[in-house]
């Protein structure tokens, strides 16, 4: 049987916190019966709860993970955007070559 003790206590602990512990409706799990596992980290197309269980990531965060967690070149490239700064309050370059 899969343990999910620590994300049991940490929802509790969000519900504290949080209007029903989660920051979206949807992961609130309530259709489900059960708590919420909360998410450690996650590589490619896996992800790890904070018990240490380890799954397959069918969601991808509902399509935008397109090539998975933490791929390499895009956490350079966040990175590197980072390093200029994350918010400016005024236009930049870069929003019209993302558009």
């Amino acid at each position: 049987m899969i343990n999910h003790q620590k994300s049991i206590q940490e929802f509790e602990r969000a519900r504290k916190s949080i209007p029903g512990g989660v920051n979206s409706p949807v992961r609130a799990y309530n259709s489900v019966g059960i708590p919420p596992v909360l998410i450690d980290h996650a590589k490619g197309a896996r992800i790890w709860d904070i018990d240490g269980n380890e799954y397959i990531d069918f969601v991808s965060s509902w399509g935008p993970l397109i090539l998975g967690h933490a791929k390499d070149e895009i956490v350079e490239a966040i990175n590197k955007a980072a390093e200029k700064g994350t918010s400016f309050g005024a236009p930049t370059v870069i929003e019209t070559q993302m558009a």
